[in-house]
């Protein structure tokens, strides 16, 4: 098993970060990990997405919403074939703390596969933090001047 994980600190209360984490249909605008993404924060709902690592390479995959608290937590479970062949727990939390909100993106990575695909891994924590990066430029551009 491996993990992988971003946080970020965004100047925002958790239900505006939670509003732009969950409009898929405007990820393309700035999000430069998951550059594609359709479907519904419903557990249950299945998502499609594009991940783009760094160096360009993109790969699609729909995984499945386990979890969908808004301005809590985001979790859904991505599998490549059948499970426990390479098998993706991916989370956003979002916590109130200090005057704003605390985000932890993270994915926990378990199957056959794991031990052999190092470089997926590795390039797939280094999109995480762009991903935060990117989600913390775009809400906290969203916030009025002064305004939370």
């Amino acid at each position: 098993m491996r993990r992988i994980s971003s946080e970020v600190h965004i100047v925002a209360d958790p239900g505006r970060v939670w509003d732009v984490l969950t409009d898929f249909a405007r990820f393309e605008e700035w999000n430069p990990f998951l550059v594609s993404a359709a479907g519904r924060a419903d557990p249950g709902t299945r998502l499609a997405l594009r991940f783009r690592l760094p160096g360009g390479r993109e790969m699609d995959f729909a995984p499945t919403v386990l979890a969908a608290e808004p301005g809590r937590l985001l979790r859904w479970r991505g599998r490549l074939g059948i499970p426990g062949i390479f098998d993706g727990l991916h989370s956003f939390e979002l916590t109130a703390r200090d005057g704003g909100t605390h985000v932890r993106q993270s994915e926990r990575f378990s199957g056959l596969l794991v031990p052999f695909c190092g470089s997926l891994v590795r390039e797939s924590g280094e999109g995480f933090a762009t991903l935060t990066d990117a989600l913390k430029t775009r809400v906290e551009a969203q916030i009025p001047q002064g305004r939370l």
